[in-house]
């Protein structure tokens, strides 16, 4: 086989938020806002240099995730793992409910395929679920592969998405606070079954939410309420409960980010995320940081570096 040393892949891959309110572990919104990733195949070892986000608290040896997925992809198509040298520049925040494990992932696996190109061909189904096999579920690994808006599924043959384009009156702030949330713990708080009139009720919002997202932006207050996750979980993170509140009172379709404690902030116009963010830092006694972010629409991306070196068979 060809050897890979010297190859380089280069990977763009943005931040996400999954629910959106009533659709619970089924839809993910990309956002504008990405983690870049150059890794090089080398002789032997592993290397990792972090910018940005994480630097000096991830791992930077095998155990790091990004690390660990590459590893992944290599070893379901059978092929050696060659020693990696990663360059990673982060921007999306850890443990605020905005996707962070899922983009490591997916910068792992989409690094794969760059790596492997010529070699193995990994197509989207693939690269979802490889993905998916690592983070458990794909309502955030969706996205951030495909971009959009994405209706994520799972089949006794894998894991499935569908991707939709976003209305362009639709505008996302999201509002990051300094604390952090475990997903684990969120999902914890859970209850094993829902009242049936709640399960009805998530079934006519998550519909209508579809609507709105795509072609009806004045429907997201309507259409971003939920009975199955928000409720549960709002003693975990108590400030993002009460802001949420405080948003939606002011016609404001906000929703926890994820498994939070970041709040997600649908604007039909792009002056609410401005009256969101003010909102926001009148109501808290605490920092929170507002971005203003577009809906990503073209989710990871890949490029090839070819070994400058004739390859040696």
């Amino acid at each position: 086989m060809t050897s890979l040393v010297g190859r380089t892949a280069s990977v763009k891959v943005p931040a996400t938020s999954a629910n959106l309110g009533p659709g619970f572990d089924t839809l993910g919104l990309s956002l504008a806002l990405y983690d870049e990733l150059e890794v090089t195949a080398t002789e032997s070892g592993v290397r990792v240099d972090i910018d940005g986000v994480g630097a000096g608290e991830v791992p930077t040896d095998e155990s790091n995730l990004v690390v660990r997925s590459i590893a992944h992809a290599f070893a379901h198509y059978g092929v050696p793992l060659p020693g990696l040298h990663l360059k990673a520049k982060n921007s999306i925040p850890h443990g605020r409910g905005l996707g962070s494990s899922a983009a490591a992932i997916v910068s792992g696996i989409m690094a794969a395929k760059g790596l492997l190109e010529g070699v193995v061909d990994i197509d989207s189904d693939a690269l979802l679920t490889l993905a998916t096999e690592l983070e458990g579920h794909p309502d955030n690994v969706a996205p951030a592969i495909f971009g959009g808006l994405t209706i994520a599924w799972t089949t006794p043959e894998g894991p499935r998405a569908k991707k939709l384009i976003v209305h362009r009156g639709v505008s996302p702030v999201v509002c990051v606070p300094a604390a952090t949330m475990s997903t684990a713990l969120a999902r914890s708080l859970q209850p094993e079954s829902v009242p049936h009139a709640d399960a009805v009720f998530n079934v006519s919002r998550s519909a209508l939410l579809i609507a709105a997202l795509l072609q009806s932006p004045e429907l997201l207050l309507e259409a971003t309420e939920d009975k199955l996750h928000q409720d549960y979980r709002a003693s975990a993170m108590p400030e993002t409960y009460e802001l949420i509140q405080v948003l939606r009172r002011h016609g404001l379709a906000a929703v926890v980010s994820g498994a939070g404690p970041s709040i997600l902030v649908l604007a039909s116009d792009p002056s609410q995320r401005l009256v969101a963010a003010e909102l926001v830092a009148e109501a808290s006694a605490n920092p929170w940081e507002a971005l203003l972010l577009a809906v990503d629409f073209k989710g990871a991306t890949v490029m090839t570096h070819e070994v400058e070196a004739a390859a040696q068979p």
